[in-house]
């Protein structure tokens, strides 16, 4: 086999790997908060944790590998996301699972940075790089659809722990790949790394999703919020000065005057922040609110999976005929529509009430992914390739761990006013009652939860939190499905032909 199909092959399953370990934990949530006794807000950490440090660390690990190595960087990273997998599954409380997280996230950074850029230096430009970006993108899609449906089987049978556990020989066949079958390659002109940037950069990330999970716990006027918010946007500012003064930056702002480039990031926030962020509270309310079992909810993603799997690979093969940003528009349009399709759950309906828009949100996931891909690396120069998959992976985990702190206040917010509005006048309603019973239903306790009511009350609570629940639900779908449709109109408007690297006729 030649060298380029065993360069996408090692790149394929350690891009599946780290992206499934983003989807897989959705349905073990239930088990995890069982065994370790978890909150709500220890489990939006699960997630936020390992995209936090992929997203402050991508860029980074980018600019290393171009300078170092990337197949020696690529190595790196597999070592330390497999190591810290071992450590997830040890994990014996939240506090040190999601500590591991944060350390599997450091991986997973070196991984996705160097990822495309890998391909890219394989396949040149055309037909041959169309398809291997549609078997990228199928890649991609399947082990964010994919995801819940082995996380569910391996939680089922073996329990939460094996889906960490089975990331370690996963990790070690891909490094065997990887040593005996792919290239080196670097940047000639590569120089230091910006370390102010990361620290910048980093710091505001955090303390921004520090302030969106806390906010409703605290209080949103309270001093630490409004501190943390004021933090977050004086350390960005910081970050745009220094990028925009060191003479090696780790994102060039000039880049983001070629109107492609720029499209192509906002294309994959706003996928990321919509339909792929939202799939932790579409979780719960499988298992916590339907009361499915781990491996019954993730067979109800299945219409998501084989859409996204059928789909990549037609998208690869249309990406040298169809313009990118047409294809990119029509697909963040199916997302928000598949999403706009989801938000109207009533409380008599059963999944199938999800089916349309996962039929539709799916299609759109396999349409958009391979040309994300291909267009990221498409618009600089090939020995930039790194720092660009850089960028637009940090914008795709930026929007996820975004995306699931501004939901996961909007849900909760949104729910605990539907509860305090049912239950006037109630012991139910009074003081921090509802936020307690929405983020209780929310992390399948709310047995618990109505135990610390009088009996008389449990009944009236127990139907206001469930109202709750789907109040909020309801409302971040179709503010996720918005987000989809802005990202469509920006994709349409920003995206240019004439700025992405395609072979002559």
């Amino acid at each position: 086999m030649q060298r380029k199909w065993w360069t996408l092959i090692a790149v394929s399953v350690a891009t599946f790997m780290l992206l499934l370990d983003i989807t897989v934990v959705n349905v073990a949530l239930p088990s995890i908060r069982k065994d370790l006794g978890a909150s709500f807000t220890d489990l939006q950490w699960v997630f936020d944790a390992y995209a936090l440090s992929l997203a402050a660390l991508v860029l980074t690990a980018g600019s290393l590998a171009d300078r170092l190595g990337r197949r020696r960087a690529f190595t790196a990273g597999l070592v330390i996301f497999s190591s810290a997998s071992l450590l997830c599954a040890l994990a014996p409380n939240p506090a040190f699972l999601n500590i591991s997280r944060a350390v599997q996230g450091v991986g997973g950074a070196v991984m996705f940075a160097v990822s495309l850029a890998l391909v890219a230096q394989e396949f040149p430009p055309g037909r041959e790089r169309g398809t291997a970006m549609g078997i990228y993108g199928a890649t991609i899609g399947m082990a964010v659809a994919v995801g819940p449906l082995i996380g569910g089987a391996v939680t089922s049978s073996l329990g939460w722990r094996w889906i960490f556990y089975l990331n370690v020989p996963i990790g070690v066949a891909a490094l065997v790949v990887t040593y005996l079958r792919l290239a080196e390659s670097r940047d000639p002109n590569a120089t230091r790394i910006d370390w102010a940037g990361v620290a910048a950069f980093s710091s505001s990330l955090f303390l921004l999703v520090l302030a969106l999970v806390r906010g409703n716990t605290e209080g949103w006027g309270s001093t630490l919020i409004v501190s943390l918010f004021a933090g977050a946007a004086v350390l960005l500012a910081v970050f745009a000065l220094i990028e925009h003064r060191v003479p090696e930056p780790m994102l060039p702002l000039r880049l983001f005057r070629r109107h492609a480039f720029t499209g192509v990031q906002l294309a994959a926030f706003a996928v990321s922040s919509s339909l792929f962020a939202l799939f932790l509270y579409l979780t719960l309310y499988l298992q916590n609110y339907l009361g499915l079992s781990p491996f019954a909810a993730g067979v109800r993603y299945l219409p998501i999976t084989v859409l996204s799997f059928l789909v990549a690979p037609v998208a690869g093969a249309l990406l040298s005929r169809v313009p990118a940003r047409v294809m990119l528009c029509v697909g963040l349009i199916a997302v928000g529509t598949g999403m706009l399709l989801m938000g109207d759950i009533k409380p008599d309906d059963t999944w199938t009430g999800l089916l349309a828009g996962f039929l539709v949100g799916g299609a759109g996931v396999g349409l958009i992914n391979p040309v994300i891909a291909d267009v990221a690396v498409s618009v600089v120069p090939k020995e930039q390739s790194g720092m660009a998959a850089g960028i637009n992976d940090t914008f795709r985990q930026v929007g996820i761990a975004v995306g699931i702190a501004v939901w996961g206040a909007i849900f909760v917010g949104r729910g605990s006013h539907k509860i305090r509005e049912l239950a006037a006048g109630t012991p139910t309603a009074a003081g921090a009652r509802p936020r307690e019973l929405i983020e209780a239903a929310s992390s399948g306790s709310l047995p618990q939860a109505l135990a610390a009511l009088p009996e008389p009350a449990r009944s009236a609570a127990s139907a206001a939190a469930r109202a709750g629940f789907l109040d909020g639900l309801n409302t971040v779908l179709l503010l996720g499905g918005l987000v989809s449709l802005a990202g469509a109109a920006l994709a349409l408007w920003l995206v240019r032909e004439n700025e992405i690297d395609r072979p002559e006729a």
